[in-house]
């Protein structure tokens, strides 16, 4: 089964051309060690260069810097296909949704140059650092400062939940450089950290219920010295910058959700066809048909939806709230058909040897990254 059967408005023929090789790259190089990697909990950093090499990381980055120059839906292309076969989008799209955006944006020309080819060869692997201890969805809260030391910033402080945390090379850190200012988001920049900065310390590799290949880190940093050319934009706009590019961030996690909620709605109505309870197939019980046709309705919705927002963002028209409604409804329906298809497998869903186990413990945290549900409904509310 392929996401072939679900009919899409938002692609042409190149797109779909682009499909096969990403779903090819998947085959080769991802299923057969998906069980290994969840494992050792991280992805090699091979496989991210075998990625790159084959056009799947960050496409929209301009051929002035190595990359494709490529519209968002290929970037969305490489998340279904890869949310399909089982593991390893949230990595490759944090590098190539989220953080190859802010450099592309607002990044110097210099720092263009020097990092964006290699993010898109793989040879760099990347990560974002927002969330602190005790801060969560508040980014206004954060307390890690880098301060001006003549012309250096100074920087103290520490991250958990960091995506890519073990393995990035280049850390875009959200801090504080003024601490004086109020209110506190005008004195908040992003700056660009090396991982073999002296006083930089990458923590635990966490342990989470669910995405097992996902390295997941706190980060720790004492006195590390990065040189004020590492400021990414202007001084003081890291809240204006993190704000702008959140649509796209929370639409390529509704992206990830939906896919998701499909593999798993297909995994179960073959599980259901073929195991029997009381002498017939489970699919041929009413419950079973009329649960299975709900979600179905669902998934035929959102796929609608997603690609009304994919052309948006295309045309940049997405608007913030339009991106919250995106990643709130499709984690919340991702849920839903988790846990229903989960339900469908009876006793089978709870093993980790069937795929439903383990995609139903990935999708648990797509309702608290990127923002919690509770905050993209404050967000919507508030331009009711």
């Amino acid at each position: 089964m392929s996401l072939d059967h679900i009919p899409r408005v938002a692609y042409n023929k190149d797109h779909e051309a682009f499909r096969q090789t990403v779903r090819l790259f998947m085959a080769r190089e991802i299923a057969p060690h998906q069980a290994k990697w969840a494992e050792q909990g991280v992805v090699p950093h091979d496989v991210w260069v075998k990625a790159g090499a084959f056009g799947l990381l960050c496409p929209t980055v301009p051929e002035a810097y190595g990359g494709l120059g490529l519209d968002f839906r290929y970037n969305a292309i490489v998340s279904e296909e890869s949310v399909y076969t089982g593991g390893v989008a949230t990595g490759f799209a944090l590098q190539s949704d989220i953080v190859a955006n802010y450099l592309v944006q607002y990044g110097s020309e210099a720092q263009k140059q020097r990092w964006l080819p290699k993010m898109v060869s793989g040879e760099l692997v990347t990560a974002i650092a927002m969330t602190e201890p005790g801060t969560g969805s508040d980014l206004q809260g954060m307390r890690t400062t880098a301060l001006k030391d003549g012309d250096h910033y100074v920087i103290n402080g520490s991250k958990t939940y960091i995506t890519n945390g073990q393995t990035a090379d280049l850390i875009l850190l959200c801090c504080r450089t003024d601490v004086e200012i109020e209110p506190r988001w005008k004195g908040m920049s992003i700056l660009l950290v090396e991982a073999d900065r002296e006083g930089f310390q990458r923590g635990r590799n966490l342990d989470k219920i669910g995405q097992d290949e996902a390295d997941t880190s706190e980060l720790f940093f004492h006195d590390v010295r990065v040189p004020l050319s590492n400021c990414l934009g202007q001084e003081g706009q890291g809240f204006v910058y993190l704000m702008s590019e959140l649509p796209q961030e929370r639409l390529s996690i509704a992206i990830q959700a939906q896919a998701s909620a499909q593999k798993a709605f297909d995994d179960t109505v073959e599980f259901t066809r073929t195991r029997n309870a009381f002498g017939k197939p489970i699919l041929d019980f009413q419950n079973t048909r009329f649960t299975l046709a709900d979600l179905k309705a669902k998934l035929q919705i959102g796929w609608a939806h997603l690609d009304w927002a994919l052309n948006r963002h295309c045309a940049g028209e997405l608007t913030p709230e339009e991106g919250a409604a995106a990643k709130l409804w499709h984690s919340e329906t991702q849920w839903e058909i988790m846990d229903k298809c989960l339900q469908l497998h009876g006793g089978a869903g709870y093993m980790n040897e069937y795929p439903i186990a383990r995609a139903w413990r990935a999708s648990r945290v797509t309702r608290i990254f990127g923002g919690t549900s509770e905050i993209m409904k404050e967000l919507i509310g508030r331009k009711l």
